[in-house]
């Protein structure tokens, strides 16, 4: 996966700090929006393979299978035990308030499972960018 970058500063010979600046859902007009409760831009450090300098436009790259398992494990694990919970009450013979509350609880199993796994995994395998090319 790549994403256009800016280098903010170079930390050292193999490393820098890049700027990426967030797509946003509703078309990145936020001057007339105003309506985007996070930040925009984000910092992260990716390796510098071909010597960018500060406040050069680069492309950065990412291991997708990386960033798709982060995708599945938030977006959706917490989905997919929501809808287990729900079918399963079902399949019991459950009323109506039961299986929307085993919903519930298989939405919340699926949070608890992403806090669990982040904590698990803490800085031990992040996902890692490297600087593949400059733009001119």
């Amino acid at each position: 996966m790549t994403q256009d970058a800016i280098v903010y500063k170079c930390l050292d010979r193999e490393r820098a700090e890049v700027v990426v600046t967030r797509a946003t859902a509703c078309g990145s007009n936020c001057a007339s929006c105003e309506a985007c409760v996070f930040q925009n831009e984000l910092k992260t450090v990716a390796r510098n393979l071909v010597g960018a300098r500060p406040g050069q436009k680069v492309l950065i790259e990412s291991k997708s299978s990386r960033v798709y398992g982060a995708i599945m494990l938030v977006y959706i694990v917490p989905i997919l035990l929501a809808v287990l919970g729900c079918f399963l009450a079902y399949g019991a013979g459950a009323s109506e308030g039961v299986c929307v509350l085993c919903t519930f609880l298989g939405f919340i199993l699926g949070a608890v499972i992403i806090v669990l796994t982040q904590r698990m995994r803490k800085d031990k395998n992040p996902i890692s960018f490297d600087i593949i090319s400059i733009q001119s």
